[in-house]
């Protein structure tokens, strides 16, 4: 999101006690077929699912968690049931098990709830629990599907929870404030936008927008807790948001949403060292197009990057086994603000969640070049600021 206005005034609708609005059923959308898969990409399912995270605050929002099908062959979207008892579900993670899904309730009073996922579609709420902090806008479920951990953007902090046998969430066991380094550029304190597992399952890192820094973390999993071990710096003003490791585990791609760059690091399992590189262009000219976040497809040769304010993907291509990124162009997303974007599990489409328009468009990607086409008209999901596709719950 645009921190200079959006959020605030998100957050400030939250502090007004703004009601939930629900938005009407979207109609299906209709596309043509795909080329059919690469060799070496798994068959297509019959029908692939998705989640859809809104905000339901905001006028012209969703009432939940909004559900929607689709068909992997054409891409055709059908909406589904929403999930009601879910306050501004802005980000979405899905347990290692398939079966649960959990949600920020990105408000005043942070919070975290967990959703036991049904193969009838008769999804129901486990419980919801206290991040601690304010405005949650990420959280993840580390590997052993044992914790879940979330980062508290407005109150610059993260927070850790355990998981339950049954997906549902215990009372926190963990919660550790960014204190130094001091404020960026413009920054009234430090921003906690983004918490994930490193590849190899060894550490954690946490990427602050207000401080410039991406911390590492261990992860204690006899108590919950976290232990910083270091921290990488950006430049004043970067602004890092989102941090996604290439398929090797020795490299990350870093959106950068103040300075609109993207910064290449490397990663050393051994000790959780991040090293940024060089910022270098998303392709987008001179004015800040707030970049949101990565993809990186699943054989690690080439990445993606949403761009807000211009309204367009960038591709890279990935060089020397992840160590670079080489730009290869931008095509328009098809809608407005893509706050963020997901593959399909055999990697063959990419979603995007379009905020301000409230719309997901589609693209097929091409194995053979990384290159995006447009599979249909865009699909309308009210706000959507997430869309995390899902295995059938069986």
């Amino acid at each position: 999101m645009n921190h200079a206005t959006p959020r605030r005034t998100v957050l400030g609708a939250l502090l007004a006690g703004a009601a939930f609005s629900a938005a009407p059923a979207p109609p299906r959308s209709s596309a043509p077929a795909p080329d059919p898969a690469p060799t070496g990409r798994p068959r297509p399912r019959t029908t692939g699912r998705l989640l859809l995270g809104t905000y339901t605050s905001e006028q012209g929002g969703g009432a939940g968690i909004g559900t929607a099908s689709y068909d992997p062959a054409t891409a055709a979207l059908t909406v589904g049931p929403v999930i009601t008892g879910v306050a501004n579900p802005s980000y979405l993670a899905l347990h290692p098990s398939g079966t649960t899904v959990y949600a920020v309730d990105e408000q005043a009073a942070g919070a975290v709830t967990a959703v036991a996922l049904a193969p009838d579609g008769a999804h129901r709420v486990l419980g919801t629990r206290s991040t601690g902090g304010a405005g949650p806008t990420h959280l993840s479920v580390h590997p052993t599907g044992h914790w879940l951990l979330s980062a508290n953007y407005t109150s610059g902090s993260v927070a850790v929870h355990p998981i339950a046998d049954d997906g549902s969430l215990g009372e926190r066991t963990g919660l550790v404030a960014h204190t130094t380094p001091p404020p960026g550029p413009g920054q009234s304190g430090p921003h906690a936008h983004q918490i994930l597992t490193s590849p190899d399952g060894g550490h954690v890192l946490a990427v602050d927008l207000g401080n410039d820094t991406v911390y590492t973390y261990r992860l204690d999993e006899e108590r919950g807790r976290l232990d910083q071990v270091g921290y990488a710096a950006l430049r004043p003003g970067a602004g890092p948001r989102h941090l996604t490791f290439h398929p090797s585990g020795r490299f990350a791609y870093l959106a950068c949403e103040l300075d609109n760059t993207a910064v290449v690091c490397r990663y050393d399992p051994a000790t959780g060292t991040l090293t940024p590189g060089d910022p270098q262009s998303t392709g987008t000219g001179t004015r800040t197009s707030y970049p949101a976040q990565f993809l990186v497809t699943g054989d690690g040769r080439f990445a993606y990057l949403a761009n807000r304010g211009h309204n367009s993907l960038t591709r890279y291509a990935v060089e020397r086994d992840g160590a670079a990124l080489r730009l290869l162009g931008t095509v328009p997303v098809g809608g407005d603000f893509p706050r963020h974007t997901a593959f399909s599990p055999d990697g063959r489409l990419l979603f995007a969640a379009n905020q301000r328009s409230s719309t997901v468009t589609v693209f097929q990607v091409a194995a053979a070049d990384g290159a995006l086409t447009r599979t249909g008209p865009a699909f309308p999901a009210p706000v959507a600021v997430c869309v995390l596709p899902h295995p059938e719950v069986r």
